[in-house]
């Protein structure tokens, strides 16, 4: 006797045309050979939260495997069982029937199986003269081998997932252990910066993080913190080579004294005095540049530059220094103080000192005045453009508001 192979669940439970949908899916794709039952239920187990289920339903499914009788499942078979409900939690680990009602509900609506209810709702088989099964009432696993590929492809999404993640985790674990150990060193050995301000902003970062973090979320605070990082390097580095020039300046200060030679530093250039000029009329040597920063922790800190590059976008030094230009222009900086900037700054950070300006454009009066001082501050090396890009960082964080530390 052939039942129809799209039916209409018993009692009171509705029809859906998302299950009738289903249904029909479900015969047509039935065209492939004999599969593995427990594959497909293993690729099923690590799909399960793209399916929507939980564990006790994946329990219960289980039981309805073990009352399938072949190992493969196969479209020429027969694939319903037909377990009574106090056979089914047995075999679910004693499960209550409140709890197997709705783990078999769950597994319909996740269309892992189909019901096929009697005409009064009971589980049973129709069997004839030989022993063989005529029809059968229960439910289909009809399903699973439809959509096997399928959830094998879902299988492995979430195993890459789950890959990507850990790999992430791995690198975020130990950003945060060399930023944190560097802050404690930083703090213990007495070097010079706001660490107390960069402390601050790590627990910031540490906090953003939830009990279990998606790979979105932990790559997002893994790109922050390795912004800190580089900036702690950073503020490290250039002390140390400042340590290391005290140190042979002390160490040649004898031979400077005693020398005949006209400049201070060999590596620095001669200039030629003009007819009638005095000593004070010679052009002081300029300071070491300050470092150049990440591009991508200035675009982080300065968002607002990038609508004055080149399509709207900014990826490169280049493109930072075009933009730059552009700004110093609407921001009424005098060519004469951006070139100054350029000479003592370096192009570099001169372009992205202006993008500074440019985030705090309503809080500076004169842009250009505003420039000039941080160019004389910076020839006195007393300018770090790395604590401006720092406090910009944590204004555009998200909840700080637009306030700057």
């Amino acid at each position: 006797m052939q039942i129809g192979s799209v039916t209409t669940p018993f009692g009171r439970r509705p029809a859906k045309l998302s299950l009738v949908k289903r249904q029909i899916e479900t015969r047509d794709q039935q065209t492939r050979g004999e599969i593995d039952k427990w594959k497909v239920y293993r690729d099923a187990c690590e799909a399960r939260e793209l399916l929507g289920v939980q564990d006790r339903a994946l329990a219960v499914l289980n039981a309805l495997l073990t009352f399938y009788p072949e190992t493969e499942l196969g479209a020429k078979k027969a694939m319903i069982v037909f377990p009574s409900n106090a056979q089914l939690s047995v075999r679910s680990h004693g499960i209550s029937g409140r709890t197997l009602r709705r783990s078999l509900a769950a597994l319909v609506e996740a269309g892992l199986i189909e019901r096929h209810d009697s005409p009064n709702g009971k589980r049973y088989a129709h069997r004839d003269g030989a022993g063989d099964i005529e029809a059968a009432f229960g439910f289909s696993l009809a399903p699973l081998h439809a959509r096997a590929a399928e959830l094998a492809h879902m299988a492995q999404r979430v195993a890459e997932e789950n890959r990507l993640l850990k790999r992430a985790r791995e690198a975020l674990t130990i950003c945060r252990r060399d930023v944190r150990k560097l802050i404690t060193a930083a703090m213990e050995e007495g070097a010079e910066g706001d660490w107390e301000m960069i402390e601050t902003m790590y627990v910031s970062l540490v906090g953003r993080l939830s009990r279990n973090p998606g790979r979105d979320l932990v790559e997002a605070v893994l790109e922050d913190m390795g912004l800190l990082r580089e900036e702690i390097i950073n503020l490290l580095e250039n002390q140390l080579k400042t340590e290391n020039m005290s140190g042979n300046a002390g160490q040649n200060d004898h031979h400077i004294q005693n020398s005949n030679t006209e400049s201070i530093n060999e590596l620095e250039p001669r200039f030629e005095r003009k007819q009638g000029s005095t000593e004070a009329d010679k052009p002081k040597p300029i300071s070491v540049p300050i470092r150049t920063y990440p591009l991508g922790m200035v675009l982080k800190a300065c968002p607002q530059i990038a609508d004055y590059g080149a399509g709207g976008v900014i990826s490169s030094w280049r493109d930072l220094m075009l933009a730059a230009v552009v700004v110093r222009s609407m921001l009424g900086v005098s060519p004469s103080a951006y070139q100054d900037a350029c000479e003592v700054m370096g192009p570099e950070n001169a372009a992205a000192t202006i993008a500074c300006i440019l985030e705090r454009a309503g809080q500076i009066n004169s842009a250009g005045g505003y420039l000039r001082d941080l160019t004389a501050k910076a020839r006195r090396d007393e300018f770090s453009l790395g604590p401006v890009i720092m406090a910009l960082l944590r204004a555009n964080a998200p909840g700080e508001g637009r306030r700057l530390a």
